[in-house]
């Protein structure tokens, strides 16, 4: 490559970087942006093979290195463009500025092709027309580029990529509804979600290293790389269908209804058997039949039910699912975050996460099946949840050893967690944690004696067991569940209808 071409390319690469930082500037960490309007395209058309894959073998990198993987992608696909438009134009015998011009239109055309947003759009293609033109582009097919024109061009593109990424992390710092907002108990506004979960504290176990019952940090699963924006005054939540009246609720009339708190645990299809995807969170809303029977829809008309979300992202699953569900929208006494569908989520009792859609839009009854976003790409997880003892705890002081994790099997609830150390041969079992508290009316009196009784219908426990060795050997955590069935001894992958078998673990003291 002689050092002109050499020049030119750099130029189009920089003007690539441009159209990158021009839409994120307008756009930032959203679906308007072309870098995640391409991911979400190429997830959308990866082999059901290849997702399989990143989600069982790439667990939470999966996300990032799509990303990371389309920022370049789009960065030779804009460069290419503009250095397409430059040569083609040039070529033509066109002036500078219409060099430029058509660099800009082509970009914009692009970008707009991509996220179906003009203005970032427009923005983008502005900032890679600017960035060609301080290249300065010839005309008649010249390629040729002087080293300050290259200099001021990457310069340009710089400076769009600092204020871009200066902008995203001032953005970032100023979001008030993601992620835990580090306050302590006590610094819970509501008393009666305060009484919850200090009691949820007080039940919880002492293990290093593990959870206490409500879960400190939860996990996050979605298919898209970047949460919705939703706009909580203009949200609106219709439900109905096929089956005669339909009505629409805003944020306004959920909160107007008589609300409870619900303590309830999450596990993702994709989590792998002794993997991080069970968490637990006390929730706030209200319950979804009281909307249905509202329409007066009953068990005997439809089979199905439909649920769309704002992301795009929907599922089917039958209608008896609903029985239990809930619309939540607050969680552990505050709104919401956006990782976990503000402004409201759907929670379905005992079944796997992936029907818990977030950022929930529709909720359509109808009389026949249909295919769920992930059964489309063959998983099978609208089904209840599999019984599992996860073993995440292991401390070892001296020859005493303690073990210790979570277990969980949806609405059927947990009655025992049995330990091996000699692999199999013998058993013991460990202790458990009290159930956490039924749900309760959110206008009940923390006073009242009937907060903190019964038992949640869908939350896991905490087990531990303590014994002595001074030898290395395997330790085997099994649950039963509230029915007496023993949790299945044969280990299977996640795909396609959830992880099961017996964990194990090596101890060495």
């Amino acid at each position: 490559m002689n050092r002109p071409t050499g020049r030119r390319l750099l130029v189009s690469l920089a003007a690539g970087a441009g159209v990158l930082a021009g839409t994120f500037l307008v756009a930032g960490f959203t679906p308007r942006w072309v870098v995640l309007a391409l991911a979400r395209t190429a997830f959308f058309l990866a082999p059901d093979a290849f997702v399989t894959f990143g989600i069982q073998r790439l667990g939470d990198l999966a996300r990032p290195l799509l990303v990371v993987g389309t920022a370049l992608a789009s960065l030779l696909l804009f460069g290419g463009l503009a250095l397409a438009a430059t040569l083609v134009a040039g070529a033509l015998g066109r002036e500078r500025a219409e060099v430029v011009f058509a660099v800009g239109v082509v970009e914009t055309l692009a970008a707009f092709a991509l996220t179906v947003a003009p203005v970032p759009a427009l923005v983008g293609g502005a900032v890679g027309a600017a960035v060609v033109g301080l290249g300065g582009p010839g005309s008649g097919g010249d390629v040729d580029v002087a080293r300050r024109d290259l200099l001021r061009s990457v310069a340009t593109a710089a400076a769009a990529v600092g204020l871009a990424g200066a902008l995203g992390a001032r953005r970032a710092m100023g979001s008030g509804t993601d992620g835990a907002d580090g306050r302590t108990i006590s610094e819970v506004e509501d008393p009666l979600v305060r009484e919850l979960l200090s009691t949820a504290a007080e039940r919880s176990l002492p293990l290093d290293g593990v959870d206490p019952l409500v879960s400190e940090r939860f996990y996050e699963v979605d298919v898209n790389s970047a949460d919705p924006d939703v706009d909580p005054e203009s949200w609106t939540l219709s439900v109905g269908g096929e089956l005669g009246e339909s009505r629409e609720y805003d944020l306004a009339d959920l909160r107007n209804r008589p609300a409870r708190h619900r303590f309830v645990s999450l596990r993702c299809v994709g989590d792998s058997l002794n993997g991080s995807k069970l968490d637990t969170a006390l929730w706030t809303g209200v319950p979804v039949m009281d909307l249905l029977e509202e329409l007066g829809v009953s068990d005997e008309e439809p089979c199905c039910v439909y649920v769309r979300a704002d992301d795009d992202y929907y599922q089917e699953f039958p209608l008896d699912a609903l029985e239990s569900a809930f619309l939540a929208y607050g969680t552990n006494g505050r709104p919401l975050p956006t990782g976990h569908g503000f402004p409201v989520r759907l929670l379905v009792p005992g079944h796997w996460g992936e029907i818990n859609l977030k950022w929930i839009t529709d909720i359509e009854l109808g009389r026949e099946e249909r295919t769920g976003y992930w059964e489309k790409r063959g998983w099978h997880g609208t089904g209840p949840v599999n019984t599992v003892a996860k073993l995440h705890g292991v401390d070892v002081d001296g020859g005493t050893v303690t073990v210790g994790g979570h277990a969980h099997a949806g609405t059927r609830g947990i009655s025992a967690v049995e330990v091996s150390t000699d692999g199999g041969d013998t058993w013991t079992e460990a202790v458990l944690s009290d159930p956490l508290p039924a749900a309760v009316a959110a206008d009940a009196e923390p006073s009242d004696p009937s907060v903190g009784d019964g038992e949640a219908a869908d939350a896991w426990r905490m087990w531990r067991h303590e014994y002595e060795a001074s030898e290395p050997h395997e330790v085997i955590a099994r649950a039963t569940d509230g029915d007496g069935d023993l949790q299945e001894r044969e280990e299977s992958e996640a795909f396609p209808s959830g992880a099961s078998g017996w964990v194990s673990r090596r101890v060495s003291p």
